[in-house]
């Protein structure tokens, strides 16, 4: 039944008076307007702009809402809950709403849900990103570094630590890379926490600053700002608590909103699958790879994605300071042959894209000559001073000396079978270092840099029974035995291993194409 009210103004108004609502439906009143001393004078507003309603007085324009009158929060949401497609104006009032908290989160979350259950086409997904996009400040950089500005994303893996080696090694071949980076959260790693293990690194620099770096050294890794894209701040914030994490146009417009105010010619995607991987099977991550692609070459950067297996950890460690050490190792020339490949292989198409190589094969050499000859470490060793490392103690680093803090306890397990390591799966170690204190559960939570795991034997390697197979760094008596059963669990040894590629395929805007890189 629908009840038609008989008076000449929206029961929607009158209803906004009893429920907290400001005029214009939808918009929240402010904290301000809740308290005890502004009580009166919201009420007197609320009462002149009812009898306006009435007709019995005009209202101030100045006390309406500022909002355009046909955008509606509730009809946005019941459109999308019907699987209609938003405006690119609707969208934009949205973004706008959320940035400048003029809308409730609870219809942020409803809106949120709406997308996740009924999805987005690719205009309006485009919309979004650009909305997002632009609901902050966006990075500029000098006319003369046209086509030199690059970047890299990962959906995020155990012992994922290419960013620490990608970023010098692509400076060392001519390139900036102005690489703004999260923390962990959950099993998988920041690359922020690790580089914040290295005494004195500050994450946190000013547009300015960065360009400073990026003309000196080439290269700066650094913490989102709080003036960029800070819509996708907030609404990662309710993903986060509404199980809407998972929607694609929303994880595609996160992704690549925060990668577009860097102001790039081109950027590769490493999307993972597997144990260790949002996606487990390829088929989603494949979904993934293809819409943010076209999503970020729709937004005008030239965007790659490689899909790459995250089955076994990525490389020997697993932990911050770990990792840090196991790059600078790479950065010389001598990393694990998974690592280097990875690097190698994001690298080259990156170095192809802009037009530093003139193939995918030239520039794969490219960068392997810069990790030999150790020009990368040099540029990493720079990264370091400009981003607030003592001169003395980020040589030492790049020496091999130890500067680094280490856990208290170290403790090796022994394989319990014999023959070839066909598998080393990576949730059930990220789950033990995560919970030994290299990981955090909330954004805000503190992380113990020094604890983690290192890698005695990997897949492809013999083992004998007894053989030490990893070894364990940790605080007190933090590790338990169920933790230790939990690893060994997780290598798994046979008689022969599958050779597989590590990357399976690179797709872009033009399609996917299998890809050579095998480990």
């Amino acid at each position: 039944m629908v009840l038609h009210s008989p008076w000449p103004f929206s029961t929607d108004l009158v209803l906004g008076f009893y429920q907290g609502r400001s005029p214009c439906v939808g918009e929240p009143l402010s904290k301000r307007e809740h308290s005890p001393s502004h009580a009166l004078e919201s009420y007197r507003v609320k009462y002149r702009l009812f009898k306006s309603a009435l007709g019995q007085t005009q209202a101030n324009p100045k006390e309406m809402c500022t909002s355009q009158p046909h955008i509606n929060i509730p009809e946005m949401i019941r459109k999308k809950r019907e699987k209609q497609a938003l405006t690119k104006e609707e969208i934009h009032y949205f973004v706008k709403g959320v940035t400048e908290g003029s809308i409730q989160d609870s219809q942020i979350g409803a809106m949120l849900m709406a997308i996740r259950l009924q999805g987005m086409t690719r205009e309006e997904a485009v919309n979004l990103t650009q909305e997002m996009k632009v609901s902050g400040a966006i990075l500029q950089w000098p006319k003369e570094w046209s086509g030199l500005v690059v970047d890299k994303h990962s959906t995020g893996g155990v012992g994922d630590k290419v960013s620490l080696i990608l970023a010098p090694a692509l400076a060392a071949c001519g390139c900036k890379v102005p690489m703004i980076s999260g923390r962990g959260l959950g099993h998988t790693g920041g690359t922020l926490d690790k580089l914040e293990s290295i005494p004195g690194f500050n994450i946190k620099k000013h547009p300015e600053e960065m360009k400073t770096i990026l003309s000196e050294v080439g290269c700066c890794i650094v913490g989102q700002t709080a003036e960029l894209v800070p819509a996708d701040k907030k609404l990662y914030a309710i993903r986060d608590v509404t199980s809407t994490v998972d929607s694609l146009p929303l994880i595609a417009a996160s992704i690549i909103s925060k990668k577009a105010v860097e102001s790039l010619h081109g950027l590769i995607l490493d999307v993972k699958f597997g144990e260790g991987a949002l996606f487990k099977e390829i088929n989603g991550a494949r979904e993934l790879a293809h819409y943010l692609v076209d999503i970020g070459n729709r937004l005008g950067i030239q965007t790659l994605a490689a899909l790459s297996r995250m089955d076994n950890p990525i490389g020997r460690c697993v932990g911050n300071s770990l990792e840090v050490l196991e790059s600078i190792e790479c950065l010389k020339g001598n990393g694990p042959k998974d690592l280097e490949e990875l690097v190698t292989c994001l690298g080259s198409h990156l170095l192809h894209l802009c037009g530093k190589a003139e193939s995918v094969e030239v520039g794969e050499k490219a960068i392997k000559d810069v990790l030999k000859n150790r020009s990368a470490l040099d540029k990493f060793q720079a990264m370091l001073v400009a981003q607030g490392v003592t001169a003395g103690l980020a040589k030492d680093l790049c020496q091999g000396k130890e500067v680094l803090k280490r856990a208290e306890k170290q403790e090796e397990l022994k394989a319990e079978a014999e023959g070839v390591v066909q598998a080393i799966h990576s949730l059930p170690l990220a789950k033990v270092v995560h919970e030994l204190g290299a990981g955090r559960n909330h954004p805000e939570e503190s992380i113990n840099w020094s604890v983690g795991i290192e890698l005695l034997k990997t897949v492809g390697n013999k083992i004998n029974k007894g053989d030490s197979w990893i070894r364990v760094h940790f605080e007190d008596n933090s590790l338990s035995e169920g933790q230790k059963i939990s690893l060994q669990k997780s290598l798994v040894v046979g008689e022969k291993v599958e050779d597989v590629p590590l990357v399976t395929e690179i797709i872009g805007a033009q399609g996917q194409k299998k890809h050579k890189c095998a480990v």
